[in-house]
């Protein structure tokens, strides 16, 4: 590891241990620069706002979202051996985990300067891994740098305030001097990947919600039991389950970073999904700028996708669900994709490994869009039941204020790299 340019507590946030950053992780709210008003806990900082570094940010967005070399794939599957596992969707692996492989998911984050996405969805191993199985931090933070991208100038748009923020949260939440971390996931994708995944373990989908089967197919009765199937609002609701795992986990993996790094912060769901993103309905408060549909008969606005920046699979972004099917296909065995046999890999002969996946055919694809362009054209959307486009969960990162903790708290309400961390970084 290289640490000539990097402050001494970069070493040791190295050294720091699995089980303290486990143990010692608590929401730490209370930043340098902060004030709570009034009540038990009133309190206003007697510091200057101090804004995390270029090398605090990106080490933070890195435990969030850093490519970890190669994802291994699962290895077998019953139905389709000695055909390799055909499931994910990245060649690469992340700090997260996601269910199959599917990866649909990108990191947005925003501070004082700025409104940021990390697209690295589909990016190649970031560094190779040692012989001890070991990897170079600073190498996968170098090779971050490289798909961070500026969609906005200045910090979120998003005040402070009840029904945008959640009351616990605004004295806190998106302050001046802050770092917030937030993935969204292309939940659209996530269900045609479902899809793909049902049919290759020899089910389809049933419409539950109007009691009766997708029409036409009947017409792949040869290639699977059509009468084995999920319903759409189970697939939906699974699907849904599985990418607010990934978001948390992402989430969580930046939560012990700051741990090991000293910085105060918390993970919390605590500000309006919708109005992130850009469907608040104020024009002034834009979020991200995502666009969305609304309805009457819809509980909520159903956001679909930011032009070049995160669309997804999905209409208006596709003129139809066969061309979503194609792009997950193409995403899938398609140049840099998980099952091609061009793109690099860990095996020893990565080449065979990738190769020895069964490509989705033709005949697989029209099946997977028969069902897909049924929700859609049924319910107006896709998928029928949850949004196209979701997220949940923030990190927020910043520089915690001691003497606030050491007014109200007994000693131990925080680790000795929050003690050090400003001597050591600074």
């Amino acid at each position: 590891m290289k640490t000539t340019s990097v402050p001494p507590g970069f070493q040791d946030m190295l050294q720091f241990g699995l089980v303290e950053a486990l143990l010692g992780r608590r929401s730490r709210r209370f930043f340098m620069g902060a004030e709570i008003p009034d009540g038990v806990f009133a309190y206003k900082s007697k510091h200057e706002l101090v804004p995390l570094t270029e090398l605090e940010k990106m080490l933070v967005v890195t435990a969030c979202g850093g490519n970890t070399g190669w994802h291994h794939m699962i290895h077998r599957a019953q139905r389709y051996a000695p055909h390799l596992s055909n499931y994910a969707a990245a060649a690469g692996g992340r700090t997260f985990p996601s269910a199959a492989g599917f990866h649909t998911s990108k990191t947005f984050f925003t501070d004082d300067d700025g409104v940021y996405v990390l697209d690295n969805r589909d990016a190649a191993a970031a560094a190779e891994r040692s012989d001890d199985g070991g990897i170079d931090l600073q190498a996968i933070t170098d090779a971050l740098k490289n798909h961070v991208r500026k969609i906005q100038d200045g910090r979120l748009r998003l005040p402070s305030e009840v029904p945008y923020v959640e009351a616990h949260n605004t004295w806190v939440a998106n302050k001046p001097g802050t770092l917030l971390v937030f993935p969204v996931a292309d939940l659209a994708q996530h269900v045609l990947l479902s899809i793909c995944y049902m049919l290759q373990n020899g089910m389809v989908l049933t419409d539950d919600i109007n009691k009766r089967p997708i029409p036409g197919i009947e017409k792949y009765k040869d290639m699977v039991d059509i009468n084995n199937n999920w319903n759409i609002t189970f697939m939906e609701q699974l699907s849904l389950a599985e990418v607010t795992v990934e978001i948390a986990t992402s989430c969580y993996a930046g939560t012990l970073m700051l741990q090991a790094m000293g910085l105060g912060g918390w993970m919390y769901d605590g500000v309006d999904l919708f109005s992130v993103l850009g469907a608040s309905g104020n024009p002034e408060v834009p979020g991200l700028g995502f666009r969305y549909d609304t309805r009457k008969d819809w509980p909520y606005p159903n956001p679909t996708g930011l032009e070049g920046v995160m669309e997804g699979f999905c209409p208006p972004h596709y003129p139809d669900m066969r061309a979503a099917v194609q792009a997950v296909c193409e995403r899938k065995f398609g140049k840099g994709g998980p099952f091609n046999p061009a793109t690099p890999g860990p095996w020893k002969d990565t080449a065979k490994v990738r190769g020895a996946a069964q490509v989705h055919d033709e005949r697989f694809r029209e099946c997977v869009a028969l069902q897909a362009q049924y929700v859609y054209d049924t319910f107006g959307k896709f998928p029928a039941t949850v949004p196209s486009i979701f997220m949940l969960m923030y990190l927020q990162a910043h520089h915690l204020d001691l003497e606030f903790y050491d007014t109200f708290y007994k000693p131990g309400a925080y680790l000795k790299t929050h003690a050090d961390h400003m001597n050591k970084w600074h």
